[in-house]
């Protein structure tokens, strides 16, 4: 069973950068994929970034391309969001997710193939 918990949502302005976290509670995190998806009142979950079990290989949605960062530190059990250029369409709550893998190529892009989820940090980009 893993638990997952985001911090270091908040109110930016335009143009702002902030980093948000998920702390996982498993002891083996590292064989987890990890992704963020985001959504938006009346709007679907959607997709924003995947890292797989080491780090070696990510994912990014093309709205988060050339402005979000994802990484992971495996000793620390966390996965980060960068995130720069922000922009008040990227206002949304942010979830991490977690699903065990058996190679570094796997990187689901889909809600569904996620069974873990943390509750979620709100982002707010005012303009």
């Amino acid at each position: 069973q893993v638990q997952l918990a985001e911090s270091g949502g908040g109110l930016v302005q335009a143009g702002d950068s902030l980093r948000v976290s998920c702390q996982s509670s498993g002891r083996t995190f590292s064989s987890y994929v990890m992704a963020w998806f985001r959504q938006a009142p009346g709007k679907e979950r959607d997709h924003v970034a995947t890292i797989s079990r080491t780090g070696a290989n990510t994912y990014y949605a093309d709205s988060a391309k050339g402005r979000f960062t994802i990484s992971r530190d495996n000793a620390e059990n966390t996965a980060y969001l960068q995130m720069n250029g922000l922009k008040p369409e990227d206002t949304a709550v942010y979830y991490c997710a977690a699903v065990g893998a058996y190679n570094d190529q796997y990187l689901p892009l889909t809600p569904a193939r996620y069974p873990y989820w943390g509750r979620g940090t709100q982002v707010t980009v005012s303009s």
